[in-house]
């Protein structure tokens, strides 16, 4: 058993580091014990058991809201008690990583909530090689060891007091796959809209779906597609359906600054593309989500959405307060006329859907408006 350290990312979504986690630990066959009512949402740390370092490694693998994890190797209040535990070290861990004279290793000194001035720092690492006596040579940049001691002053834009609230001293492992985000960031994508879903949640949703190889997966407000590339970055066949010609087929007015229409290759496909992703792309559909169109039966192992809520884009449904009737021969040309979708009519329908095509064990996640106040 070893006990690793989570340095989480700091985003407006606190609230989704936990059951990413727990997702991820589950998705990753690895066993967790985890009491979220004693961890604080706010702390940029958490300290878990794990089997081994392998099981922390297969935990960053997919992961967007944990920036890094490191064998922690210390832990205390305040600096004298962290440097008379490193004083104490295993004689493994130090035969393993300290007295390696053919190896390269660096120490990074980091604090949360305060900047620390250099003479600290130094002073800081100083005292830390004065206890850890490394025989190898120093590298900066992609050593064969890497080792950082954290600070933590609390929460930014609170006071910042003069001493740490914690101190952690550790061997890195692994970090977050963060870099995805920005390699699907929207401002980067070929198409987007005006409800494009952000790149960071799109992830976020696809691993809290549990979304794997060969999966199928199908959004059935599929707008932009954002979803879909999200899902088909993890290896997952996808489709969806939208109501909305429009934005189905990249047609219309642009949602990009100085802009006008949009262009001929903006469309969903093209997203995929851009991303290598095309063979993971099965086909969208334009279809009214409260008129079913699919043969009930299981059929996707995911479904991940975001319906609309009435505010950016309009929710509507095929349908009229009028009880008219087309004609026969008018029937191939004919638009039929919308009507308001209600909020609580589409979850409704979203559920049921779920309920009848999602695989045993598969997942619906999707975003539900909430007044935080109440």
């Amino acid at each position: 058993m070893s006990e690793i350290l989570v340095f989480f990312t700091q985003t407006n979504i606190l609230e989704f580091k936990l059951p990413e986690l727990k997702t991820l630990a589950k998705l990753s066959s690895v066993p967790l014990t985890l009491n979220e009512n004693s961890h604080d949402k706010k702390n940029p740390f958490l300290v878990l058991d794990l089997q081994s370092e392998d099981d922390a490694k297969r935990l960053m693998k997919r992961t967007v809201l944990m920036r890094s994890m490191y064998e922690l190797w210390a832990s205390a209040k305040t600096h004298d008690d962290l440097y008379s535990q490193l004083a104490k070290c295993p004689h493994h861990l130090k035969a393993q990583y300290v007295q390696r004279p053919d190896g390269t290793f660096r120490v990074k000194v980091d604090a949360f909530g305060k900047k620390l001035q250099d003479p600290d720092r130094q002073d800081r690492l100083d005292k830390i090689l004065g206890i850890l006596p490394f025989e190898g040579k120093v590298k900066l940049n992609n050593p064969d060891q890497s080792f950082h001691l954290l600070e933590l002053y609390g929460q930014a834009g609170s006071k910042t007091p003069d001493k740490p609230l914690r101190v952690y001293f550790g061997r890195w492992l692994m970090d977050g796959q963060r870099d995805q985000i920005r390699h699907y960031h929207l401002q980067k994508r070929q198409y987007i809209g005006n409800t494009s879903m952000d790149s960071c949640l799109s992830l976020l949703m696809a691993n809290q779906a549990m979304v794997t190889e060969n999966a199928l997966v199908c959004d059935p407000f599929v707008g932009t597609g954002s979803l879909l590339v999200a899902a088909a970055g993890c290896g997952a066949y996808v489709t969806g359906t939208d109501i909305d010609y429009n934005v189905l087929h990249g047609k219309g007015k642009s949602s990009r600054y100085n802009q006008i229409w949009k262009g001929p290759d903006e469309n969903i496909r093209s997203n995929l593309r851009q991303y290598g992703l095309e063979h993971c792309y099965l086909d969208v559909m334009q279809a009214d989500f409260s008129k079913c169109i699919w043969r009930e039966q299981p059929l996707f192992d995911a479904i991940i959405t975001d319906p609309p809520y009435g505010i950016r884009e309009s929710t509507r449904k095929i349908g009229s307060d009028k009880n008219n009737l087309v004609n026969h021969e008018h029937l191939q040309n004919h638009v039929p006329s919308c009507t308001k979708y209600g909020l609580t009519d589409i979850f409704r329908d979203l559920l049921n859907f779920a309920a009848k095509f999602l695989k045993k064990g598969g997942k619906l996640v999707y975003w539900l408006p909430v007044y935080t106040p109440e």
